[in-house]
């Protein structure tokens, strides 16, 4: 597996299994499968109600706790300084680890700066070898990290042909920190699957949609987490070192931006209002 160092020297895989929206009966044969086909990064979050068979299968694989990296997410409930420490404990005894690779803050909502400093206590404590944030704009990231004593590890953002963060992607590189892009593939949003370009440039590689994204997705330095419930699909997402795309189909690839994201406006104020005050638990 291809790796990534993050910005505290922490080995990172340059390609993972992204668990949201499978359903927790579901969820540990699917992490079983990509487990064994091999991936060696599973990334669930406590909102995504599937902790406890993301464990399970990593208990049940035999593979060593070491040759894995698995992150896991704070959800905004519980952004209050101790919340955030009673919630991580909560999420480690569902995945039953005695350490997690990487924990981020799931949404820039509510008080992030006192979950942030529980994060870092907790890092600091050796319980987890690198912390970040999820869908954190440019400006709000510079704050956090100006404002706290220890720099996000990764920020992990919307990103596919549709909805590209170019600038944050410059911004993101320039200050060290990993670009980690949920939704691969926008969630299936306007016949990502069926694009022209994206179905001329597979077929030119002998390769699927899928796959030409992902190494899209790599060869701008951007970590990505697919998920698919079909091991030959599951395959097909981590194998994408074996071909190159070229110049010119990442220029054609890159006019596909829409600057916006096809999934939620997050400047919408019910959206954000919405996902500032779900609750996960009582």
């Amino acid at each position: 597996m291809r790796e990534v160092r993050l910005n505290n020297g922490v080995m990172m895989p340059a390609i993972g299994f992204g668990v949201f929206q499978i359903p927790a009966s579901e969820t540990e044969k699917a992490v079983s499968d990509a487990l064994e086909v091999g991936y060696r990064m599973i990334d669930t979050a406590a909102s995504y109600f599937n902790e406890e068979q993301v464990g399970n299968a990593i208990r049940h694989s035999g593979l060593k706790r070491e040759d894995l990296f698995v992150t896991t997410k704070l959800w905004v409930q519980d952004y209050e300084y101790d919340d955030a420490l009673r919630a991580f404990d909560k999420s480690m005894k569902l995945l039953g680890l005695d350490y997690l690779d990487l924990y981020l803050l799931h949404k820039p909502y509510g008080n992030y700066y006192a979950a942030w400093r529980a994060c870092e206590r907790l890092y600091k404590e050796g319980r987890i070898r690198a912390i970040g944030i999820t869908s954190f704009g440019n400006e709000r990231v510079q704050d956090l990290f100006l404002h706290n004593e220890v720099k996000p590890a990764v920020n992990q953002l919307e990103t596919h042909p549709f909805f590209q963060q170019q600038a944050a992607n410059v911004f993101l590189r320039q200050e060290d920190i990993q670009h980690e892009a949920w939704a691969p593939f926008a969630e299936g949003k306007n016949g990502i699957f069926h694009h022209p370009l994206l179905k001329a440039i597979a077929e030119h590689h002998g390769k699927t949609v899928a796959s030409v994204i992902l190494r899209w997705l790599n060869q701008r330095g951007i970590v990505a987490i697919p998920k698919s419930m079909r091991k030959e699909r599951m395959i097909e997402n981590l194998n994408i070192f074996d071909f190159t795309l070229t110049d010119e189909e990442m220029q054609a690839i890159a006019k596909l931006d829409t600057g916006k994201s096809p999934i939620y406006d997050d400047t919408d104020l019910p959206t954000v209002r919405g996902i500032g005050l779900h609750k996960i638990h009582d």
